[in-house]
């Protein structure tokens, strides 16, 4: 089947997998509109639909100051136990309802600290939401297994924080770690001393790279500080000239370094200048792992679908290319590889069967 035929009711059904998606970049509107008003937040607008807008709209304005704003608000409403659980729960029932049947989601703790909750007991309340949405996911016959990943944010002081918790959940549904917020001035090797404690506990662990900041911040992520995935990664194709690979270029194909691509959330923040030119094409092309991933679905106004579907729509991808991508995303996975190999074997590539 050709997949520029595929429509989106297709492509929603095909099992599908995301690596790179952030807890508080993926709200609900209506959610936030009610989690504000019982925590006394003043959103732009108290509209649902107006408030998606806003937020699409401050993701693509260029303008930095508008789009850090966009976490403010829904940072405003994950203080407190009862936010997190909803926002946790219906993180997993909105994935699962896009046909997301694995998904590592992402969250820094110490932003949820500015009420009573501690930083291990914001892990615990998201992990409960995670497990209550999982549940009722399955009983509805739309299993989906999340994962989580906890974020140190490169530019504070409590990334070994975070880390020691990565380590303290890793048997409680935390299956890694990463670091975020502003990659160009904070470079990885800051944090050297937290990677090196997490490989000495056999966590594994992502490092946003090649986004804000270019190939050195690349290097440093995969050869200083060991890490076994990168996050959005699109400016390793400065290291390639005329489809010839330079050296770290090389190191992350042959090494099958998974790179946690965001092709629209790559739009907003101009690291790519269209859908059909972003590198996340030609990088598959050139046999580099590429996985496809949203970010930040609320921000970015996308799900695995609608990112399916543009690169199905303006990039020329196949049916075959998304399962792939999918296939890529579950062999790089923070899970034990018994647990990826079932995935893999009995959900996707059936799945998958179906639209070829």
């Amino acid at each position: 089947m050709n997949a520029t035929r595929v429509d989106a009711d297709v492509l929603r059904r095909l099992p599908k997998a995301v690596l790179h998606d952030h807890l508080d970049g993926g709200l609900r509107p209506a959610t936030l509109v009610e989690l504000a008003a019982e925590v006394g937040h003043t959103l732009p607008t108290t509209d649902p639909d107006e408030l998606a807008a806003w937020f699409y709209e401050a993701a693509n304005s260029g303008d930095l100051v508008r789009y850090i704003a966009t976490f403010e608000h829904t940072l405003a409403v994950m203080q407190t136990r009862e936010g997190l659980l909803r926002t946790a729960e219906e993180y997993v029932l909105d994935l699962a309802a896009d046909g997301v049947v694995y998904a590592e989601v992402r969250y820094a703790p110490e932003l949820n600290t500015r009420g009573d909750l501690t930083m291990s007991e914001v892990v615990e309340t998201v992990q409960e939401g995670l497990a209550v949405g999982m549940a009722k996911a399955a009983a509805a016959g739309t299993p989906v297994h999340v994962g989580t990943l906890l974020c140190g944010m490169r530019m504070f002081d409590r990334v070994r924080e975070a880390a020691d918790l990565a380590v303290a959940f890793r048997d409680a549904g935390v299956v890694g770690f990463d670091i975020a917020g502003a990659e160009d001035g904070f470079p990885p090797a800051d944090h050297l001393a937290a990677f090196e404690h997490l490989r000495r506990e056999s966590v594994p662990f992502t490092i946003h790279a090649g986004e804000a900041h270019g190939l050195p911040s690349i290097h440093q992520a995969l050869q200083v500080c060991g890490a076994q995935r990168i996050g959005h990664g699109v400016r390793i194709t400065e290291d390639i000239v005329d489809g010839k690979l330079g050296r770290l270029a090389s190191w992350i194909r042959d090494r099958r370094i998974a790179l946690e691509m965001c092709p629209t959330s790559n739009l907003q923040t101009g690291c790519a200048t269209s859908i059909a030119e972003h590198p996340i094409t030609a990088l598959k092309d050139l046999g580099f792992r590429v996985t496809l991933n949203t970010d930040n679905r609320l921000v970015s106004g996308t799900t695995m679908t609608r990112e399916m579907s543009l690169l199905v729509e303006q990039a020329g991808w196949t049916v075959e290319d998304l399962r792939t991508v999918t296939v890529n995303t579950l062999k790089s996975a923070f899970l034990p590889f018994d647990e990826r190999k079932a995935l893999i074997e009995d959900v996707v590539l059936p799945g998958y069967a179906t639209a070829l």
